[in-house]
């Protein structure tokens, strides 16, 4: 089925001195699908995100945002044009409350989605308090909430679901599908297989520098290679 993305990152190379990384990495997010990329540490998930939301220049390759194409994307051009990045680590100031953050989004974006956020992500206790007094969980609620205020057609999240428990675990899912269903177009990177399996819609795997398309998360479970080399034997028992 083809579709038009509207965040595409096609194939990416990046070397960081003499090892490289990226050979030939893609990345497509289309509206109202939550597309998740799996692969070892090291493989280049994260350094292929921050290529395609403008934090690192790729060495070779094309981002394409909405209409735009760019050699070197800018996030805070394509931040003002509707995406959202959501890094695995906090992105929330040590010297401000949750309220005080909200209220910064609200005044430079617009209040489009200050009380949804609370709502949603279950934090309206924790407005006062400051982001190093928040469990893991609590703090990656918080840090949801920031994009569900901005309102954004397309959110890139790094490792969301590390370290954090269950029950936080189920809030963030829900978020993401709510998101996608207003028709934001949502990349996730992880390791959770049973978790982001449950979430996604499409699966890519990253592995060797380089990306391969699986299809649906019922798909890439009978992938042979996939299989074999990341999920193993005990994801079938």
């Amino acid at each position: 089925m083809s579709f038009t993305p509207i965040l595409a990152a096609e194939t990416i190379g990046k070397s960081f001195g003499s090892r490289q990384i990226l050979k030939s990495a893609s990345l497509w997010l289309q509206p109202r699908t939550i597309t998740v990329l799996v692969g070892r540490n090291g493989q280049g998930k994260s350094t292929l995100f921050k290529i395609a939301c403008g934090l690192l220049r790729p060495d070779y390759g094309i981002v394409r945002f909405r209409e735009e194409r760019f050699t070197s994307a800018r996030l805070p051009r394509m931040a003002r044009r509707g995406l959202f990045f959501l890094p695995e680590r906090s992105l929330l100031s040590h010297g401000f409350t949750l309220q005080a953050h909200l209220q910064a989004v609200a005044f430079h974006a617009g209040d489009r989605g200050t009380a949804t956020a609370v709502e949603w992500l279950d934090i309206g206790h924790l407005l006062d308090r400051y982001p190093h007094t928040l469990s893991g969980g609590e703090r990656r609620r918080a840090e949801l909430a920031m994009a569900v205020a901005r309102r954004p057609d397309c959110l890139l999240a790094d490792e969301p679901f590390l370290s954090i428990m269950p029950k936080d675990a189920e809030v963030l899912s829900d978020v993401f599908r709510r998101l996608a269903a207003e028709g934001c177009a949502i990349g996730i990177s992880g390791h959770e297989v049973p978790t982001l399996f449950d979430l996604a819609d499409d699966v890519a795997w990253m592995t060797a520098g380089t990306t391969h398309a699986l299809g649906t998360p019922a798909q890439a479970r009978v992938h042979d290679q996939f299989c074999r080399e990341y999920l193993g034997p005990g994801e079938f028992r």
